[in-house]
């Protein structure tokens, strides 16, 4: 049996999908079909994990008090988050509007086990945070299949997950990796929005040599 071949054709579209990936702020209401957000978590299970144990687990968010507790949530932790702002910060800060909680057609949390049986413990013993790698590897495999199919993702990270997890009712040990929102965007820019508004700019990764 023989490896696939990737030609430099398909490198090259690859390359141009890790360059699109965006964290997308605004979105068209337009709904997102439920088979493809099948299709997109069946693409996510493809991910890596840490002794094969698949960690993961993805809470679509469709009732409007859950969704609503979120967003008070996130306007809390925004308001204190703008607080601890350094001065020159602040303003641009400010503008920088995550307005997918109220545009964005579909929500979902993903959530890490805290010791999952499957993968018999394999890898994790000395290094458990392996599990919630395991967790934004199937995460990112989604973003980047999400953004082939022309949809954007955004991350919601200003969050308190613990009053989170309260308001999505998932078990106490489930750990909050993350609350997303997914839909069609309403614009594509060739430089992320963050670099446009001057928060901050790409650089090349240093490696070092030991």
């Amino acid at each position: 049996m023989t490896g696939r071949d990737f030609d430099a054709a398909f490198r090259a579209e690859l390359t141009e999908l890790f360059r699109w990936r965006r964290d997308v702020r605004h979105f068209r209401p337009d709904p997102v079909p439920p088979a493809l957000l099948d299709r997109l978590i069946t693409v996510a299970d493809l991910a890596p994990s840490v002794g094969l144990s698949q960690p993961w687990r993805f809470v679509t968010v469709d009732d409007p008090a859950r969704r609503a507790a979120i967003r008070v949530n996130f306007a809390a932790s925004n308001a204190a988050a703008l607080s601890g702002q350094a001065e020159g910060k602040a303003s641009l800060y400010a503008r920088l509007k995550l307005a997918g909680l109220d545009q964005a057609p579909c929500h979902f949390a993903l959530f890490c086990l805290p010791d999952p049986a499957q993968g018999h413990g394999l890898g994790r013993q000395t290094m458990p945070l392996t599990l919630d790698y395991s967790a934004v590897m199937a995460l990112h495999s989604l973003w980047l299949a999400a953004r082939a199919e022309g949809l954007g993702l955004g991350w919601v990270s200003i969050l308190d997950p613990e009053a989170a997890k309260a308001s999505l009712d998932v078990p106490e040990d489930w750990r909050l990796i993350g609350y997303f929102c997914l839909g069609w965007p309403q614009r594509e820019e060739e430089i992320p929005e963050l670099e446009r508004e001057g928060w901050e700019k790409r650089h090349a990764s240093e490696r070092l040599a030991r």
